[in-house]
C-alpha cells in the first residue's frame, strides 16, 4: 500500500473519531445509566450510538471494507481489509465520569493492525498510529509522541486497567512483576497505552483484551518506538488470549517477559 493510500485511510479513521467525539461529549456526566452485557461488562447509549456513528462514517467512505465494534459484531466479514471499533474503551470510567477512557479505531490488514487511534473526547486528546509512520499526538496539555529510554526494570512505570483481571496464575505473575518495577498504578484503560507513546509510562500490561482493545494500540505504541506484545513475546493475533505487554524501551521486553514466564 502506498503513501498516499494509507493516508487516506488515516484521514477516514480520523473523520470517523471526529464523529465518535461528537456524539460522546453531551452523554458525558450527564447521569447516563448503563446496561450489562453478557461478558457482564456495562455498556450505554453513548457506546451504542457512537459505534452507529463511525460506522456511517466508514461504510460511506470505504463501502467495501468491513467493519467489526464491540457493540455490533460485523459486517462485511469476507474483506481483507476491516475496521475494529471500541466507542468507548473504559466504560467505567465513563460513567463515572473520570476522562480516562477513548475511542479505538484501527484497521486491519487481514491480522495486522495498519491503522490507530486513540481519541480521548473529552479532553481533546489524540493519538494517530500507521504501519510505516512516526505516531502523531495532539493535545492541550503538551507532550510529543515517542516512548523514553528506560532499559532498567526497576525503573519503570507500570500500568493496569485493574488487578481483578490477573485470575489464577495470573495473579501470581502480575504480583511478581509489581515487585520489580519502580511504581505500579491502576486504571486508564487505553489512555494508559497513549501515555506509554508520550513517554509518562514503561510498562503496560492486561489480561482478558478483545481485539477491539488492543488493535488501535499496536500502531500507536509502534510508531511510538515501544512494542506490543502477547505475554510470549509473540505479535497480538485475533485469536489470541487477550494478555497483552507494551512496553516503551524495547530493552525492557526480554525483562517483563522473564516475570511473566516465571
Amino acid at each position: 500500500m502506498n503513501e498516499a493510500a494509507l493516508l487516506a485511510l488515516v484521514r477516514g479513521a480520523e473523520a470517523a473519531a471526529d464523529v465518535a467525539g461528537a456524539v460522546i461529549r453531551p452523554f458525558f456526566r450527564a447521569g447516563v445509566t448503563s446496561d450489562l452485557k453478557s461478558d457482564a461488562s456495562p455498556v450505554t447509549i453513548a457506546d451504542r450510538t457512537a459505534e452507529q456513528a463511525m460506522r456511517a462514517v466508514l461504510g460511506e467512505r470505504f463501502p467495501g471494507h468491513g467493519i467489526l465494534g464491540e457493540e455490533f459484531g460485523l459486517q462485511n466479514p469476507g474483506s481483507e481489509l476491516r475496521w475494529v471499533l471500541d466507542p468507548i474503551d473504559g466504560t467505567r470510567a465513563f460513567i463515572t465520569g473520570r476522562p480516562s477512557f477513548g475511542t479505538l479505531i484501527a484497521l486491519m490488514d487481514g491480522d495486522t493492525p495498519i491503522v490507530g487511534i486513540i481519541d480521548q473526547p473529552i479532553t481533546g486528546e489524540r493519538w494517530v498510529g500507521a504501519k510505516g509512520m512516526m505516531t502523531r499526538f495532539r493535545g492541550p496539555f503538551g507532550g510529543a509522541a515517542g516512548t523514553r529510554l528506560c532499559p532498567a526494570i526497576g525503573q519503570a512505570e507500570l500500568g493496569a486497567t485493574t488487578p481483578d483481571m490477573f485470575q489464577g496464575p495470573d495473579a501470581a505473575k502480575w504480583t511478581s512483576l509489581t515487585r520489580q518495577v519502580g511504581r505500579t498504578y491502576y486504571g486508564g484503560d487505553c489512555y494508559t497505552y497513549g501515555l506509554l507513546a508520550l513517554g509518562q509510562v514503561d510498562i503496560s500490561v492486561d489480561a482478558t483484551m478483545k481485539i477491539w482493545d488492543w488493535a488501535a494500540l499496536v500502531p500507536v505504541v509502534e510508531g511510538a518506538g515501544g512494542r506490543v506484545t502477547d505475554w510470549q513475546g509473540n505479535k497480538m493475533r485475533p485469536d489470541g488470549d487477550g494478555r497483552t505487554l507494551a512496553v516503551g524501551d524495547p530493552a525492557l521486553l526480554p525483562q517483563v517477559l522473564a516475570v511473566l514466564a516465571s
